[in-house]
């Protein structure tokens, strides 16, 4: 099981960028909101198996379809993340942001120009 949540890591680490963090619990925490929120439900179920696998007696404890089913449904998202798309989209709401700030500030200008006389 580990194997896995370390190719997740690794998935997290080239599709997300989420550098920070050494091993798949510290790189989901770090992703946040950069996952979905059943993402990061999968994840919990994942980080709870690997904490139960780690001692004899609770390992017996492990649903193993659930943890498999989370390991798939994972593996599949992150693979269909493009970091291309994602840098992209986030460029363009740069771009978007300062626009609007800029429209904002000159039609206050202008706003307060007219509430004054001068226009």
């Amino acid at each position: 099981m580990t194997h896995r949540s370390d190719e997740l890591a690794v998935l997290l680490r080239d599709h997300l960028g989420v550098r920070m963090g050494e091993g798949f619990e510290a790189k989901v925490k770090h992703a946040g909101r950069r996952l979905p929120r059943w993402a990061r439900r999968k994840s919990a179920v994942i980080i709870e198996a690997l904490a139960l696998e780690a001692h004899p007696k609770l390992a017996q404890q492990v649903p193993h379809k659930k943890v498999d089913k989370a390991f798939k449904e994972l593996r599949y998202f992150l693979e269909r993340q493009d970091v291309k798309t994602r840098r992209k989209n986030r460029f363009l709401d740069l771009i978007a942001t300062i626009g609007f700030v800029i429209f904002a500030t000159i039609a206050l200008g202008l706003a307060v120009m007219v509430w004054r006389g001068l226009v």
